[in-house]
């Protein structure tokens, strides 16, 4: 089983796979859905990055204890009966890695215990210790799974790519997405902009757009990789300190990230971007996307869109269970490779 939870908070993804090793990786997805966080809870993972790691500490108990009673409930439901392992991302609750800090809450240990199975977790913590950002860690996984495209883009909270380059995996975080959108379409009483309707009907303020383009982030290179943090302290103030409509911050915040990606996937030859993510569904900011590139644009089955980052996870897992490298120096600028998690037993 593979689980993730991302920043955007939509919910807990949960797939049931099969993955098959024959001289390539190739998997079959079974069953998958998203359970969406209660308002409690969703309050609660928001709120995270405002606490101290001491301070998360109950939190991270009740939230393992939720885990375990999701993933019971879904092996209950499908009646799934054999099973090898769990793989869970858990939730990031703090990801400072210039400081050596990154911690998810969901992976106690106890996580085993109540489920009766063998878990692998904490992906990101051992890779911070080796001196490397601890993310983003699923580009391995579109390299043994995903190869056929030129570019992965994942955009959920936030939008990040992974490529081959000059032989190695190369990976990084492009800019905020949902997290920023979901925030201001929030005050209009709705969980997410659906289709983008909402950002189409804005107009577009310049000199918004010219400071979210100015950030220094976009200069640095990679490996690099942006948090919940860095959006509070960073966009929300820029784009709070315009009057703007909700309509027209949508608007220039979809520009912003269009013109941010689209920089990002130029080449000398037209390549193929595997678009993933729940921006995948923002039909407005695809078009966006077309319109700055002349690259192949391509949205897969929904099972992908949706999944692809547990299903991932779950192939962490099996690395790691097989002692092989699952998380890549040439992605997360870590010190080696190397076979990142950590396994509990029941």
């Amino acid at each position: 089983m593979g689980l993730m939870s991302g920043t955007s908070l939509d919910g807990l993804d949960i797939i049931y796979v099969t993955l098959e090793y024959r001289e390539v990786w190739s998997f079959k997805i079974h069953y998958a859905e998203t359970i969406p966080y209660n308002e409690i809870w969703k309050v609660q993972l928001a709120n995270l990055t405002s606490k101290s790691k001491a301070q998360s500490k109950d939190v991270d108990e009740n939230y393992t204890t939720y885990l375990a009673q999701q993933i019971n409930s879904f092996l209950t439901k499908h009646s799934i009966t054999t099973i090898d392992f769990i793989s869970s991302h858990g939730h990031t609750a703090l990801h400072q890695p210039s400081d050596g800090l990154t911690y998810q809450i969901g992976n106690l240990d106890k996580l085993a215990t109540l489920t009766g199975h063998t878990v692998v977790c904490d992906f990101r913590v051992q890779d911070v210790k080796l001196g490397g950002q601890g993310a983003p860690l699923v580009p391995i996984g579109d390299r043994y799974l995903f190869s056929d495209y030129d570019f992965c883009l994942n955009l959920g909270g936030f939008a990040n790519i992974s490529t081959d380059k000059n032989g190695s995996r190369i990976a990084y975080d492009i800019c905020p997405v949902n997290i920023v959108l979901n925030h201001y379409v929030a005050q209009l009483g709705h969980d997410f902009d659906e289709g983008g309707h909402i950002a189409e009907k804005g107009t577009i303020n310049s000199e918004l757009l010219a400071q979210l383009n100015a950030l220094d982030f976009y200069k640095k290179s990679y490996p690099k990789s942006l948090g919940l943090e860095w959006v509070e302290a960073t966009i929300f103030p820029i784009i709070n300190s315009f009057n703007a409509s909700v309509q027209d911050i949508l608007k220039t915040v979809v520009e912003h990230i269009a013109y941010q990606i689209a920089n990002e996937i130029q080449r000398e030859t037209e390549a193929s971007v595997l678009v993933t993510g729940g921006g995948a569904y923002h039909d407005y900011l695809i078009s966006r996307l077309k319109s700055k590139t002349s690259n192949t644009i391509v949205i897969p089955s929904k099972l992908i869109i949706e999944y692809k980052e547990a299903l991932i996870f779950s192939l962490l897992g099996a690395l790691r269970i097989r002692g092989e490298i699952n998380c890549l120096a040439s992605v997360t600028g870590a010190k080696r490779d190397h076979s990142s998690g950590i396994i509990f037993q029941p």
